[in-house]
Formats: structure tokens, sequence, C-alpha cells
């Protein structure tokens, strides 16, 4: 699919192509990216946009990163959203949404940098995933939607934190609400580089420059290589997650239902 086809079709994502480098910035109103799960909500967006980038072949790179001085740290709760309702159909939207996310973003076969732009508290996960890892000096990671709020982090994030971090390290992450800053996720290894804001995109595009040289095949056989135990890692243990946080979810909607 090439990108005029794809442009302009999700309100959160804003790309823009140079010599096959594809930046993918997401946005709320052209501003900080405000997460929302409603109907086209950037929890849709996403999954779907990673499709149409594994589908263009002019695609050669991709720099996944926000916009201003956060990649995404806030919610829009849109709780008038009549999509949001704890329906059948939302609880099924969610679970085809969240499968998309991660298995969708491994599906994409040219290299990807990550170039977190600010504070990634809501699905970090996503940017850490990249082949590169950028980090703006301010920036911090944390999982600020499951366990904190009482949602069981079983969307992917129950395999990507402890991947990144080490089992116990992981654990303590997801359970606790660690923020890691940029100098501390430099020396546990789940960012590459640390820069500041001003030199980050700037270096996000040498680097990609750099692989775009080199011979496609190479390039897109070494991003299948270096993911394939990650793809089967979410294929094999998200469903089982899912299928637990969407179910206490569920019953957590009842009980407050129920005045409990």
């Amino acid at each position: 699919m090439p990108l005029p086809a794809y442009a302009d079709r999700y309100p959160n994502i804003a790309f823009d192509r140079q010599d096959g480098i594809l930046v993918m910035r997401l946005h709320s109103e052209g501003g900080p990216l405000r997460f929302t799960i409603g109907a086209r909500g950037v929890h849709d967006q996403l999954g779907r946009a990673f499709q149409d980038i594994r589908d263009d072949p002019d695609n050669r790179v991709l720099i996944l990163t926000g916009t201003g001085d956060s990649f995404c740290s806030d919610f829009d709760p849109t709780p008038d959203d009549p999509a949001n309702a704890p329906t059948p159909a939302f609880f099924e939207r969610m679970f085809r949404e969240g499968r998309d996310l991660l298995r969708h973003l491994l599906a994409i076969e040219i290299p990807v940098i990550g170039a977190i732009n600010g504070p990634a508290l809501i699905h970090a996960e996503l940017p850490v995933l990249s082949d590169i890892v950028l980090m703006s000096e301010h920036a911090v990671l944390a999982d600020a939607s499951h366990f904190i709020h009482g949602v069981i982090p079983a969307d992917g994030v129950q395999v990507v934190w402890p991947a990144l971090l080490g089992e116990n390290r992981g654990r303590y992450f997801l359970l606790t609400g660690q923020r890691i800053d940029a100098r501390q996720a430099l020396a546990l290894g789940v960012v590459g580089e640390v820069l500041p804001a001003d030199r980050l995109i700037d270096r996000a595009m040498e680097l990609a420059r750099d692989i775009a040289a080199k011979p496609e095949r190479v390039t897109r056989w070494t991003r299948l290589v270096l993911i394939d135990h990650l793809k089967r890692r979410i294929e094999n243990e998200m469903g089982y997650g899912f299928a637990l946080e969407l179910a206490a979810s569920a019953a957590r909607r009842y009980d407050l239902a129920q005045g409990g």
C-alpha cells in the first residue's frame, strides 16, 4: 500500500517519508498524544497503521516517535463514548485491538528505531520493542495503565518488560509502577543512547540513513532474525494474558455497577 493511501488515514498519527525513511509521529491535535480507547481511538489506529507500514514496499526504515515533550503520558478517557460501554462487543474489540498492537508492530519487516521524545507512561512497550531505542534526557518509562490502577498487566507487557529488564526487575517494574529515567534505562540496557531533546530526531535520522544504505534484503532479513523470538513469545503468551485481563476487567465493572 503506497504512503498516499494511508498518510491521512489516522487522526492521531502523522507520517513523513524521505528516501525510504518513514517517520511515524503520534499526536493529539498536533500536540503530545493523549491515549484513547474509544471508537477509532489511537488504541485501534496503531495496529492498523503498523499493518499499512508493513504492506508498503517503499518503506526502508521506520522511526517511531511522539510529539512535543511527551511520547505518551496521559489518557483521554472519553467517558461518554458509547463504544466504551461494558458490552461483549467492547471486550471483543479490546481483545482484537490489543493483539494487533504488538502483533502488527512485530510483523513489520523493516528495521524500527524508537525515538522516545519524552515521558512514555502508557504503552511504553511499543517504542522499547524497536530494534534501536533512543531516549531523550528528560524522558521516563513506566507502565502507568495497568496494575497500579487495578488492571492485570497481561496484554504483552508481561512478556516485554521481564525480557528487557530481567525476570525479577520486570515484575517489580509492573507491580510498583516504577519510573525509569533515561540514565537508568541506559544502564539497564533498555535503550541504546540518551540524547538531548534537540538531538533526538537528528540522531534517529542519522542511524536510519546508515541502515537504509545497506542492501534491502540484509536490512529486512536482519529485522526478522532479531525479533523472531519475541514474535513467538507474544503469540504464545498474549492470548492467555488477555483472557485474564479482560475477565478481571469485566468482573470489576460488574462489581462497580452493583455498588461494590
